[in-house]
């Protein structure tokens, strides 16, 4: 088998590699952006050999991940924080990192972590989505209000229905803030289904709604103040929506 430590990086890697029949070691930087990492990993699969990989969890490693799980490699994610506790020397650098890596699994001291499947990492894609675009609709919301307080209006959640939103286009306004009232509107849509929006997120409250539900209905859930959706990250494919942010954010930050 052999050992690598990976210290990654968006654009290259630097690794450290043990094989442990022969005891061969050695170091390398591969570049990710001239297929040099994919090509390197691949002589190794049809050489046939038995690869385990170590590293720290990061971001924009996806498709290294998706690669390692095609060649049937196995890959250990690592705790960051626990691992910069067992570096010795304060001296770092890529080299060091990934001597380190390697050093924790043949010492069988790496604090590896549980990582989601890729079909669950795919999925907190949509509760992510959603998240970013009702911060949007707030956004957007709160500088009609603004907009609607700064003429001497302060209608609140009536703004919003079919009569506020008749009453905020009636106001006259100067040119430039004319056209802003437009743009802002126009992205915020209908008021209709605004209202279904908020009525349906009202009615989710704490109940669990199906990924199929959340997948067929995405313009609806646009407006509602909350997801209204609950998606596992281990078992069932259930998660609140108040665990939402801290469990998409695992991705990717995907």
């Amino acid at each position: 088998m052999i050992i690598i430590g990976v210290d990654y990086h968006p654009s290259f890697q630097t690794i450290a590699f043990l094989m442990e029949e022969t005891g061969e070691c050695g170091e390398q930087e591969l570049n990710h952006s001239d297929g040099q990492a994919e090509k390197f990993y691949r002589d190794l699969k049809q050489r046939g050999l038995s690869v385990r990989v170590g590293m720290e969890a990061t971001g924009y490693s996806r498709w290294f991940e998706r690669l390692l799980g095609e060649l049937g490699f196995e890959l250990w994610i690592g705790d960051p924080a626990e691992i910069k506790a067992k570096r010795v020397k304060k001296q770092k650098t890529d080299r060091h990192d990934a001597r380190l890596l390697r050093r924790l699994m043949l010492e069988n001291n790496f604090p590896q972590i549980w990582t989601p499947s890729p079909e669950n990492r795919d999925l907190r894609q949509l509760l992510w989505h959603r998240h970013r675009l009702v911060q949007m609709r707030t956004r957007i919301m709160n500088q009609l209000q603004a907009l609607a307080m700064n003429e001497g209006y302060r209608w609140k959640k009536k703004l919003f229905s079919e009569q506020g939103r008749a009453q905020l286009e009636k106001l006259a306004l100067a040119p430039w803030a004319s056209r802003r009232r437009q743009e802002l509107l126009g992205t915020a849509g209908p008021p209709e289904s605004n209202d279904r929006g908020v009525n349906r997120s009202r009615r989710a409250g704490s109940q669990e709604a199906t990924c199929s539900t959340a997948t067929d209905d995405p313009p609806r859930c646009w407006f509602a103040y909350g997801t209204g959706l609950r998606v596992d990250h281990r078992n069932s494919g259930t998660v609140s929506t108040g665990q939402a942010d801290r469990y998409v954010r695992g991705d990717d930050s995907e």
